[in-house]
């Protein structure tokens, strides 16, 4: 009979496992700030508090209380984008409330890390923060207040 533990490396009281998954090498410097691998607990949960000035705190209050006017970005005449949010652009919005448009979706968003391809931070729905990451490419159109 196979030892599981062997068989599924990563897996609870398995081997060395995957960097950037549970139970994979924590030296790895794999993943995101808030989710598996990233050392820092469920995409649920928030990051430890610590780093820069709390910057793993949720914002001091809720959002503004109305809703920005999307801006028509060149190019884009409603069809699919096939471009990402450059992340330089978004950086400036870091820990600041902004609001993004998803194709079918918009809503509050407090960024607190900014990557290549991804950020996270906080999300307001409707009565309370909640942390959150999504990948650039998924952002129709932001802007931080």
């Amino acid at each position: 009979m196979y030892d599981h533990r062997q068989l599924f490396p990563g897996f609870p009281g398995g081997g060395s496992g995957f960097p950037g998954f549970p139970g994979g090498s924590q030296g790895s410097g794999g993943g995101f700030p808030g989710f598996p691998g990233g050392g820092q607990g469920a995409p649920s949960s928030p990051p430890p508090t610590g780093g820069q000035g709390g910057q793993n705190q949720p914002p001091p209050g809720p959002p503004p209380n109305f809703q920005p006017q999307k801006t028509v970005m060149q190019g884009t005449q409603g069809g699919p984008s096939v471009f990402a949010v450059d992340p330089g652009a978004i950086r400036r919005c870091l820990f600041r409330y902004t609001y993004i448009w998803l194709r079918r979706d918009a809503f509050w968003f407090y960024p607190v890390f900014v990557g290549r391809r991804s950020i996270a931070g906080w999300r307001w729905i409707g009565f309370t923060w909640v942390y959150f990451g999504i990948d650039l490419d998924k952002i129709e159109s932001f802007t931080c207040v």
